[in-house]
């Protein structure tokens, strides 16, 4: 399991009660970390808190879910708002619950989350997103265009996969620079931009699409 939280004492609390049940836990204390480990490893389960010090954890659950459709996230959060429960819920979480919980509670709704029988759904829904004569398969980690393999780096591969989950809509440069490089603040930095133009340089150039003073849009055909 994965447990990002960045309150060091509930991320301790949490690290001994999985771990006191079986689990093997691996714990980030801010959204980059969680990032990281969510993209690096698959996990049975990520406990993922909303309100993190660098990166919003609705952020965090888009991009873990971009890449890894599959992934099974539980958002444990104080947050009191019933429409932020149900964007996590509708962004792919497969639960959410409220802090202050019980431990028992918890448990049990991670074994019954671990062990769901979910009807599965179709091969490609869960590995390929694709558009603009382009696929990306996110279980091998490739591009395919017209039948050929364009090499990607890791950060061009993420920037791709979020600009496809969200084809057809305005992305703008903050919002990937959060969910992308995992920085959550204005630096003036032009890295966008630039990855922007790499993956122009490998793709047709006119399916990512500039919004002037905005941000980049993945073409909807």
């Amino acid at each position: 399991m994965l447990v990002v939280e960045d309150e060091p004492n509930l991320r301790l609390l949490l690290r001994r009660l999985l771990g006191d049940s079986g689990y093997r836990v691996t714990t980030a204390a801010n959204g980059a970390d969680g990032l990281r480990a969510g993209l690096a490893d698959e996990y049975d389960l990520i406990i993922l808190d909303l309100m993190l010090p660098d990166i919003r954890g609705e952020d965090v659950l888009h991009v873990l879910m971009a890449s890894r459709p599959d992934a099974r996230v539980l958002v444990l959060s104080s947050a009191p708002e019933v429409g932020r429960r149900v964007e996590v819920l509708n962004s792919g979480a497969v639960d959410f619950l409220g802090k202050p919980f019980a431990n028992a509670e918890l448990l049990a709704r991670i074994r019954a989350r671990i062990r769901a029988d979910e009807a599965p759904t179709p091969i490609r829904a869960q590995r390929y997103l694709s558009g603009a004569g382009v696929e990306l398969d996110l279980q091998r980690h490739e591009l395919l265009m017209d039948g050929r393999r364009i090499e990607l780096s890791q950060r061009e591969f993420v920037l791709l996969a979020h600009l496809l989950h969200r084809k057809g809509e305005v992305c703008t440069r903050q919002e990937l620079l959060a969910g992308v490089w995992g920085i959550g603040f204005d630096t003036r930095t032009n890295v966008v931009d630039v990855y922007v133009r790499r993956l122009r340089a490998k793709l047709a150039a006119d399916s990512i699409e500039t919004v002037r003073n905005v941000g980049y849009r993945f073409v909807a055909c």
